[in-house]
């Protein structure tokens, strides 16, 4: 083996180097993964223990090292289940990168060569985006590219009808029974309404947002989807990604993102739209 350099009685070899780095690629993609929800605390809690209980042992407190290592010994098992959204998102995102299922290569190559051709019109959206913006309707909107979600479907009412605007603006309507929770997007049909979505645990989230706006950037934590929310307060509307979310745009500018995430033609900068801060007077009490 070939020895890169020593540190005193250490021998530091190539394999060393590689080793230490990928183990720090690793915990920096494990602090983004839980950075800014209560996983932190709880993993900083473990790591604490597993700290005390190499001191412990390191000190020959036999009985003290004994309990703490009963703790140890299912440790792992303790952080499947304590991490379980935290490690399926990780999972989630190795297959998002991967991507080796057969049927989505064949079909990014066919959208490639050929286009989005799902049967969507994005303009009738877009003109019951307006009308829910104009009146302070309050919506909630998955838009998903790949996947059906039966999951959040079956949480809700199947539908299986087109998008077009009176529909939409029927859905959501204020004495419709089916306006509260979201409506599902995929291939250009509605799959179901009044689905239940997951909250986002997001501690760094503006304090003024409600149920929805959280929903919408929890479903887009967990999922590959992206994600449109309206509030009924103000009429805002904001569009939900990755766990992050961008607000303030115009229409022609949301048509262009919804796009662009059909076409699968996103800006690699869609992980990184940053935060905006919150306005000096709450722009909403609930969504």
């Amino acid at each position: 083996m070939i020895f890169a350099f020593h540190i005193g009685f250490l021998e530091v070899s190539w394999v060393d180097i590689v080793d230490v780095g990928l183990v720090g690629i690793l915990l920096y993609q494990v602090y983004k993964l839980i950075h800014g929800s209560i996983a932190v605390n709880i993993f900083l809690g473990i790591l604490a223990l597993y700290l005390v209980y190499l001191i412990v042992r390191a000190a020959q407190m036999e009985l003290l090292a004994k309990i703490l290592g009963q703790f140890m010994g299912v440790g792992v098992l303790a952080m499947i289940i304590l991490f379980q959204p935290e490690i399926r998102k990780f999972l989630l995102l190795i297959g998002r990168s991967a991507e080796f299922n057969r049927g989505n290569i064949f079909k990014s190559l066919h959208n490639w060569r050929y286009g989005y051709h799902d049967d969507f019109d994005i303009h009738q959206l877009i003109e019951a985006a307006k009308s829910l913006k104009a009146t302070r309707t309050g919506a909630l909107i998955v838009f998903s590219r790949d996947m059906e979600l039966k999951f959040y479907c079956e949480t809700g009412d199947w539908l299986d009808a087109e998008v077009n605007k009176r529909l939409l603006l029927s859905i959501f309507h204020k004495s419709s029974p089916l306006h509260d929770g979201a409506i599902i997007v995929y291939k250009g049909r509605i799959k179901a309404a009044r689905c239940v979505l997951p909250v986002s645990e997001n501690d760094h989230l503006p304090a003024h947002f409600g149920l929805r706006h959280r929903s919408a950037i929890g479903m887009s934590e967990t999922t590959d989807t992206l994600v449109m929310a309206v509030s009924e307060e103000t009429g805002r509307l904001i569009l939900a990604r990755n766990g992050k979310f961008v607000r303030g745009l115009k229409l022609k500018q949301v048509e262009q993102k919804i796009l662009e995430y059909f076409h699968n033609t996103e800006p690699k900068n869609w992980d990184e739209i940053p935060v905006e801060p919150e306005p000096q007077e709450p722009e909403e009490v609930k969504a």
